[in-house]
């Protein structure tokens, strides 16, 4: 079921040649808040971040309810395009994924992330992740899907064959955006830019393509996943070491807002 292209101001972040949509993650109000005062025009959401700190497993169809209540109060801010990552649906049945994704347009929410890894480190089969992405794409036309595939990720034999065979049926399925996590070699990305015709997101990583090289070999988005998360989670421990060591905290420099600026972001405020 392939499809014209999505005609969203979302969507129209992902068409602009040269200049890929770079979507930071956020987890919860806080961190979107001052993402946005840093003109962040979309934002997305970590499923990792969502889960650790509830303190349940990512990417095991156990944060449901936590991604909801987080896209309700995220949605309706009006500051930023919400993107918010779904794991697989939390579901293999496609009417449910469908239903999950309408609360989330319901809510506000313009774009999803949907993947086919597994917790166990397999693939979920190609054909149910199309049947979802059908269902959704169906039953919310308007909302801008990103079908992730973890076979880079997950290292599965044969990787680059059963990418291009994956991707390839996640856009006949109707999918408006491609992500392959873990894919930072430039030629195979260069490849599969030419390869397939929706827009290709890459996860950035440390140790890859920088984003102006990314964008010269024609990546459309680049996503910044847990990276956010992880790095807050390594200044409060540093920040705590500090402290503890009597050496001054990181978190005393001109760039840690205060506790005034934080208490202004609540959700009614800014």
């Amino acid at each position: 079921m392939s499809t014209a292209p999505l005609d969203t101001p979302f969507a129209a972040l992902h068409r602009r040649p040269g200049e890929p949509l770079l979507l930071p993650n956020a987890w919860d109000h806080a961190s979107a808040a001052v993402l946005a005062e840093q003109g962040f025009a979309a934002i997305g959401t970590t499923s990792l971040g969502v889960a650790a700190a509830a303190g349940l497993p990512d990417g095991a169809a156990a944060t449901r309810d936590e991604t909801l209540r987080l896209a309700r109060r995220l949605g309706r801010s009006g500051r930023y395009l919400l993107s918010v990552d779904v794991e697989n649906g939390f579901s293999d049945d496609p009417s449910e994924v469908a239903a999950l994704a309408v609360e989330l347009a319901e809510s506000g929410v313009v774009g999803i992330n949907l993947e086919d890894g597994r917790p166990d480190g397999t693939l979920t089969p190609a054909t149910v992740h199309t049947a979802k992405i059908a269902a959704i794409k169906a039953a919310v036309p308007a909302l801008f899907v990103n079908a992730r595939t973890d076979t880079h990720w997950l290292a599965v034999p044969d990787s680059a064959e059963e990418t291009d065979r994956r991707l390839a049926a996640y856009e006949r399925a109707g999918a408006d955006g491609l992500f392959v996590p873990g894919l930072t070699d430039p030629a195979a990305v260069a490849r599969i830019c030419e390869a397939v015709t929706a827009p290709l997101n890459i996860l950035y990583s440390p140790t890859g393509p920088a984003l102006a090289e990314l964008a010269a070999l024609g990546v459309a988005r680049v996503s910044l996943g847990s990276l956010l998360y992880r790095a807050a989670l390594a200044a409060a421990v540093s920040t705590a070491l500090a402290v503890r060591g009597g050496t001054p905290a990181a978190a005393d420099s001109a760039g840690t807002p205060g506790y005034a600026a934080v208490r202004s972001l609540y959700a009614d405020g800014r």
